[in-house]
């Protein structure tokens, strides 16, 4: 697979500007306000990281790490009560662990020199 081609990467880079801009229009606090941002970075670098090498598996699982973070986030850092803050880390960390998963066996077959999926 080429470089900067896998649209699960593209797709959680825009989910990750989402996120680290979320605070802009929705009601956040300090704590929440900075996990979104932070979090929306991290998924931004590790999704740029996607693209760059599309054979790193690893990024998929740091990105499928970030999404947990995301999901736990509002009732570890208690900002369950801000509603939108809460439901666009939730969406967003689900939405980004799907498509790091999603990209997973595309990532193997870029590892193992395939361009094209194994029939079994």
């Amino acid at each position: 697979m080429k470089p900067w081609t896998r649209w699960q990467d593209w797709t959680n880079l825009v989910i990750g500007l989402y996120l680290a801009l979320a605070p802009v229009w929705t009601t956040t606090d300090t704590g929440s306000a900075s996990t979104l941002i932070v979090m929306g970075a991290l998924v931004v670098c590790t999704a740029l990281w996607s693209l760059a090498q599309p054979a790193s598996g690893a990024s998929q699982w740091t990105n499928v790490t970030w999404a947990v973070l995301l999901i736990i986030a509002p009732w570890a850092i208690s900002y369950t009560g801000l509603s939108g803050a809460a439901w666009t880390s939730w969406i967003g960390g689900l939405l980004v662990a799907c498509l790091a998963l999603w990209a997973l066996p595309a990532t193997k077959n870029a590892a193992a020199g395939r361009t094209t999926p194994v029939r079994r």
